[in-house]
């Protein structure tokens, strides 16, 4: 696998953390949000936690790097779905600067801002198609791909519906669960002052993590578990919490095995997700004809259209241009990498804008999620056919081994918030079992 173009950006703190115990009574593999969530949990029901990192900072995919003197986050930067969203409460809880996703939005026609029945005839659409899907898997319990809800007659914004539904969802809606539709809701979001991943690290302080640490094998032949720690040895524990992306542990080469192998239902389940794709090629464009904070855009007509493109991020000059599946796999395809995508997005805002409006972009990152060995995508996706792993995988194996992460989260999917909830369900599951 390539090395991911963001992997050399650090993050902007790395907050004190304690030593592990020699045998602990639970060992977390990875300090993402439901890693991080855990060891709190866990922790505060008594029980001694060993976490386990292979990168050598904390977070998963949500970190928080310094662009010209700015926090700007690499990976998630939503916090989707505040009333159940526990890192929103436990943000509010703390006095964390949380501030409420703008409502307002730019809709961009043909160079030129959309009209007002433009912008009202698109929002209808989107209502329409919102309503079409939701219903759709709420009252019909077949388990199908999510594009088959579509409603005909969206008009000519019935693309660009799909097209955006294709990105916050990982992969086109034809590969998407229906199932998985109805929690990708954009009403009651919020951003943090100084990065996500900056949150995360600091609700990580003090906590037993060992970064630069891979797990090779999670050996359960025995009593308990013992985990293969490469040159630094072995760690011995009662029980383990796995919290790695599913994409790191399927077959046929995963970075973390197990001995012997999981149940086959267990190892059908992990191997049947799909590779989410959600990547931000980071712009910093001060004369951006966008203006107003943490504002979507969306640009239609033209050969080329970025799925998304969020404006003036906490009110400064950096810009997300995403990219989805099909551009991310055109990228590939050629072998372009980070140069590429700097490439496709100039090609791309040159039709939208004019060349002339890019006179100060400049690109200082590109994220690829895709290419990290620890993530090998963005989030875990469910295809249609596959809700039911979810359930499976949060039960126990062996009376000692637990699984967590946003994969596994309903309400909450590919978000760190459902990771951080799913790693205290497993911590509750685990006190209770131990103890």
């Amino acid at each position: 696998m390539p090395r991911a173009a963001h992997e050399h950006l650090s993050p902007t703190s790395i907050p004190p953390l304690a030593a592990l115990p020699a045998e602990p009574d639970v060992a977390v593999i990875g300090a993402g949000a439901a890693g991080i969530g855990a060891a709190r949990r866990l922790l505060a029901r008594g029980l001694s936690v060993a976490v386990l990192e292979a990168r050598p900072r904390l977070g998963g995919r949500t970190v928080t790097t310094a662009l010209r003197g700015h926090p700007v986050d690499l990976g998630a930067h939503w916090l989707h779905a505040g009333p159940i969203n526990p890192l929103v409460s436990l943000g509010f809880a703390r006095g964390e600067p949380l501030r409420r996703a703008a409502q307002e939005s730019h809709l961009w026609i043909g160079r030129r801002p959309g009209r007002p029945a433009e912008e009202l005839a698109f929002g209808r659409a989107w209502s329409v198609a919102d309503r079409a899907m939701t219903d759709g898997a709420r009252l019909n319990g077949e388990d199908r791909p999510a594009a088959t809800a579509l409603p005909p007659g969206l008009g000519p914004w019935g693309r660009r519906v799909a097209l955006v539904h294709g990105l916050v969802s990982g992969r086109p809606l034809t590969e998407v669960s229906l199932h998985d539709f109805p929690s990708m809701e954009y009403g009651d979001n919020f951003f943090i002052a100084g990065g996500y991943g900056a949150y995360l690290a600091r609700l990580a302080a003090g906590l037993p993590v060992a970064l630069d640490t891979p797990v090779a094998a999670l050996d359960w032949a025995g009593e308990g578990v013992r985990l293969d720690l490469g040159s630094r040895g072995t760690l011995r524990a009662r029980a383990a919490l796995v919290t790695a992306p599913m994409m790191v542990m399927q077959e046929p080469a995963p970075a973390l095995r197990f001995a012997p192998d999981l149940p086959v239902p267990f190892r059908a389940a992990i191997d049947g997700f799909r590779t989410g794709i959600y990547e931000h090629v980071v712009l910093h464009w001060p004369s951006s004809p966008f203006r107003g904070r943490d504002r979507l855009a969306s640009l239609i007509g033209g050969r080329l259209q970025p799925p998304g493109l969020l404006t003036r991020v906490d009110g400064t000059p950096f810009h997300y241009f995403e990219l989805d599946v099909p551009l991310a796999a055109r990228l590939d395809a050629a072998r372009a990498g980070a140069d590429g995508a700097r490439r496709l997005v100039r090609e791309t805002l040159a039709e939208q804008v004019g060349r002339g409006s890019l006179r100060d972009l400049a690109v200082p990152a590109v994220t690829e999620w895709r290419h990290d060995p620890w993530s090998r995508g963005s989030w875990a996706v469910v295809p249609p056919g596959h809700t039911k792993a979810r359930d499976l995988l949060k039960e126990v194996i062996a009376e000692r081994i637990w699984f967590a992460g946003e994969a596994l989260s309903r309400e909450q999917w590919g978000t760190a918030g459902g990771a951080f909830a799913e790693g205290e369900r497993a911590a509750e599951a685990i006190a209770s079992q131990l103890r």
